[in-house]
């Protein structure tokens, strides 16, 4: 059975095959179609005379296409196949599958083809956690097709395979054929997935879901001119991953916005999906305003325990399945992470700074003094300035409410848990910024002025309090979180990194954070490491305890830049570009924490999501930390500074207030 996968992806519809083309049936992986967050189809195995064929390529030949050529087995290497089985899968709200079979032999052959097909309809958390259904599976064959249909009340889903002239079970479907020497048959196979509410159909005749074509979209953004080779195809990967990822939100249908990653995060998320849209801003800012219009939509307005929300918070995660429509999931939406709403305000502010568009700024005036009040009151319960968090939803919650957010990311040097309530460091750094951000949009655009003046108080004290609570002298960097008891974690991770992006950290205290992060503790080689090695809690393959992020690193480097530290930005952004190129131009959600000198190549942390908006974005922010690009008013500012490999970086037509412009040196 091959083990490599094959993804192909079109928004929220994706689907996960071995190199042959097939899905076995495996309730456990997430092999298979999926649509809104639900599995349409657990199995989907070809057959030619009862046998699986053999592989001979199996590859995506565009994001929503993929291309399996396959023959029949002989058993041995003396005799020479004379089936060959070209199969051809295009994705989109449903699948496309063209079969053609030849005949290379001197002899008529007589053959059976056959698909055995099932639909398992597993909600994504029901295969993440390894649950079962309790709803009732239904099935029904019509004429040229089959229904494989699921129902638990007034909830429904339904996967219909279109097949004219196959001979169709429960199970499977089959054609009889009888092929003359050279001669080729084909036929076409049409998959259509639909809910109660939603009965959308595959795109035939490859016209794109989107408004544009990838062409135009990646035409439509800024043109890269260097002599580094491998960042051209790392650039273009980059693009064209986002450009898979998006889907239409349910609240701006209008506009599309790139899902999370695949396979587990094909949703509307906040943290992630913020971050992507200041990634992407010198490259396709609408990514950006629909984020923030879609998430400004869902903004909580009352208090609810279940799914930890308070008024003015922004969403965590969205999602679509039959849990989530059953309240068995909190996730319809679900508000657990405390950084989300200060990210909105700082993109918000940084939208602003880019494209000049006071029009959404002053249509998201209520929603951005919303999050300011949810710092101030819900995200500070007990005043000090500081947004703690811990769920009130044990059970279904999230103990971690930041990025790193699995269950024993915050943790002391030794690998004990933090108490709870836990402040985390970059959270703070977060508010700080949101805090002199809004202040800017207050005086810009909201006529706010009063409010603009309690922001950059607030954010003066804030500073004052967080040195004074994180900065730990022995040691020379912050605290990775204060405990429920607001005793400091002095755990080195990469969160300080984010205080350098946030600008919270004093001048006189950035050499020594730059130290650590760039020391052989923490950096990889490839990057910075989640959490520092030698310690007790470090482990390189644990997901957030010692991996080296893309995103993370990003924000990393451009911290560095923030503060001068020009160099050591450079060599971070050559280390994760170079390793981006080793992995097929394509960052995976996370790499091993392991030493490059051991390993001589990037290892990606082994249920990494692939491809992952905010992996896709980091070649995009790390270009612009770069090349030093900041929008100043009406114009444009570049302020290169490049590592040595690199000679010739230009962008050409970034867009801004400014228009287009060019880039570079």
């Amino acid at each position: 059975m091959p083990d490599r996968q094959i993804n192909i992806l079109q928004g929220r519809t994706f689907m996960v095959s071995d190199e042959r083309g097939d899905v076995a049936p495996n309730y456990d992986e997430p092999g298979g179609l999926f649509f809104r967050d639900m599995r349409h189809l657990s199995r989907w195995e070809l057959r030619l005379n009862g046998r699986p064929l053999a592989s001979l390529s199996g590859q995506p030949v565009e994001y929503d296409e993929a291309v399996f050529y396959l023959q029949q087995p002989t058993g041995t290497v003396y005799l020479n196949p004379v089936l060959s089985v070209l199969r051809r899968r295009h994705v989109g709200e449903g699948v496309q599958e063209q079969l053609k079979v030849t005949n290379h032999g001197a002899r008529p052959a007589v053959l059976e083809l056959s698909l055995l097909f099932d639909a398992d309809f597993a909600d994504i958390f029901e295969v993440k956690d390894k649950q079962g259904k309790t709803g009732r599976h239904y099935r029904r064959i019509e004429k040229g097709a089959a229904v494989l249909g699921y129902e638990r009340g007034e909830f429904r889903r339904e996967t219909r395979i279109k097949a004219p002239g196959a001979r169709f079970t429960e199970q499977s479907m089959s054609y009889a054929l009888e092929l003359a020497p050279t001669e080729t048959w084909s036929t076409e196979i049409e998959i259509s997935v639909a809910t109660a509410a939603i009965r959308p159909v595959p795109h035939l005749d490859h016209r794109p879901q989107m408004p544009i074509s990838l062409e135009d979209w990646l035409a439509q953004a800024p043109e890269l001119d260097t002599d580094w080779d491998d960042l051209v195809h790392t650039y273009r990967r980059s693009l064209i991953d986002l450009a898979a990822l998006r889907f239409y939100p349910d609240t701006v249908p209008d506009a599309s916005l790139p899902a999370a990653g695949l396979p587990w995060f094909m949703a509307l998320f906040g943290r992630d999906s913020l971050i992507v849209g200041y990634q992407t801003l010198p490259y396709a800012p609408e990514l950006c305003r629909t984020t923030l219009r879609a998430l400004a939509a869902q903004q909580a307005s009352a208090m609810d325990d279940v799914r930890d929300a308070e008024p003015g918070k922004i969403l965590h995660e969205l999602r679509h399945g039959e849990l989530t429509y059953f309240g068995q999931r909190p996730q319809s939406p679900y508000y657990g992470s405390a950084d989300s709403t200060p990210l909105f305000l700082i993109v918000l502010d940084e939208y602003f700074r880019w494209t000049g568009d006071s029009a959404t700024v002053c249509d998201l005036e209520q929603q951005a003094k919303a999050a300011i009040r949810w710092m101030r009151e819900f995200g500070d319960a007990d005043g000090d300035l500081f947004i703690e968090y811990a769920t009130r939803n044990p059970e279904q919650g999230l103990v971690n409410q930041c990025w790193k957010d699995s269950w024993n990311a915050i943790v002391h040097p030794d690998g004990t848990l933090a108490t709870l309530p836990r402040a985390t460091c970059e959270i703070q750094g977060y508010a700080y910024d949101a805090r002199i951000r809004a202040a800017r949009l207050a005086r810009a655009c909201w006529n706010d002025h009063a409010l603009a003046e309690s922001l950059e108080e607030e954010a003066r004290l804030l500073q004052e309090r967080f040195v004074e609570a994180y900065w730990l002298p022995d040691e020379g960097f912050y605290a990775l979180a204060l405990d429920g008891q607001k005793r400091p974690v002095p755990t080195l991770t990469s969160n300080i990194g984010h205080l350098l992006w946030s600008g919270i950290v004093p001048p006189d205290h950035a050499p020594s954070v730059v130290a650590h992060l760039m020391g052989p503790a923490m950096f990889s080689g490839w990057g910075v490491r989640t959490l520092a090695e030698g310690l007790t809690a470090y482990n390189p393959m644990e997901y957030h305890n010692g991996t080296v992020w893309p995103h993370d690193n990003a924000i990393v480097a451009a911290g560095l830049a923030r503060y001068g530290f020009r160099e050591e930005a450079a060599l971070i952004s050559e280390a994760m570009l170079t390793a981006a190129a080793l992995s097929g131009f394509r960052l995976p959600e996370a790499l091993i924490g392991t030493a490059r000198e051991l390993t001589e190549i990037p290892i990606a942390y082994p249920s990494a999501c692939s491809p992952q908006a905010w992996a896709a974005g980091t070649p995009l922010m790390l270009l612009r930390t770069l090349l030093g690009l900041e929008p100043d008013g009406d114009r444009l500012t570049a302020d290169p500074h490049l590592p040595s490999r690199c000679g010739r970086l230009m962008l050409r037509g970034v867009p801004g207030v400014w228009g287009k412009a060019d880039a570079g040196v």
